[in-house]
């Protein structure tokens, strides 16, 4: 995806050092497929999470996010879809998403 990657952003926050304010954002870190998927061409992310099974997250600064991504759930095939699923709990329930690059023409442009 031209070297981007993808992050979930759990806060928005600003500190100030030296009388500088600094807007920054808490992330959780998606890693990416190395190529996009066969069937479909949309590039694959997963959440990352570090060696005991924990989030990996961190703190980056608001001038480092270029645009919001549409993250779609790859359904299992072997898994029913539950009810209870909504735009609050999707990113926690699945584990992998495509990245759907025809949300709109720069998403297009972007995640070729």
């Amino acid at each position: 995806m031209k070297g981007f990657l993808v992050a979930r952003v759990y806060l928005f926050f600003k500190f100030s050092h030296n009388s500088v304010d600094y807007p920054c954002a808490l992330v959780h870190w998606y890693s990416t497929s190395d190529e996009p998927d066969a069937s479909t061409g949309l590039w694959v992310v997963e959440p990352e999470t570090t060696q005991r099974g924990v989030r990996h997250m961190s703190v980056v600064h608001l001038d480092t996010i270029v645009r919001g991504a549409h993250l779609l759930p790859k359904f299992p095939s072997d898994a029913p879809v539950y009810r209870e699923l909504n735009y609050m709990n999707v990113l926690d329930v699945y584990k992998a998403f495509y990245v759907n690059k025809y949300i709109d023409h720069h998403a297009f442009e972007i995640a070729f």
